[in-house]
């Protein structure tokens, strides 16, 4: 796993949103987007890590900000979860590892001992030619949203 560095161009994103909508970073050309990686819809780290976001949403809004979510899970799981806890931005489907592949995110992983393939938490930010702004490459949930809207606001 080799995450990509600041200042590359972003992969190109063709998948699904929890809603069956087609997702494309092209569409969000000319706006500031958070790719945030997450490994699975509806556990504890990435419960808290969505709804700080979605408590800071307006936030993000403010400053011109667009967020996208990113798991293997599939559309379904993705809508249960955005339904659950009423998030306000897109979660994008990557059950087939196309995209966490492209971004440097699937990999091997520990957890208590044991070794597993899985999706690390990583946010990259993608500025409005498309091309990666800035890399987290190690994220605590309840704290990102802010750490993020920190260097936001004083980029402005």
């Amino acid at each position: 796993m080799s995450i990509l560095k600041e200042g590359v161009a972003a992969p190109a994103i063709d998948a699904i949103d929890q809603d069956g909508k087609p997702v494309s970073l092209e569409e969000y050309r000319g706006r500031k987007v958070v790719l945030y990686f997450y490994p699975k819809d509806d556990t504890p780290g990435c419960t808290t890590e969505a709804c700080a976001f979605r408590d800071n949403f307006p936030n993000f809004k403010a400053v011109g900000v667009d967020i996208l979510g990113v798991s293997v899970d599939n559309e379904s799981k993705h809508k249960k979860f955005a339904e659950k806890y009423s998030l306000p931005f897109r979660l994008v489907a990557d059950p087939d590892k196309k995209i966490v592949e492209d971004y440097g995110v699937w990999g091997q992983k520990k957890f208590m001992g044991r070794e597993y393939m899985g999706t690390s938490r990583v946010t990259y930010l993608i500025n409005e030619q498309g091309v990666i702004e800035k890399v987290w490459p190690k994220v605590k949930p309840a704290e990102h949203a802010e750490e993020l809207l920190n260097y936001l606001q004083q980029k402005t």
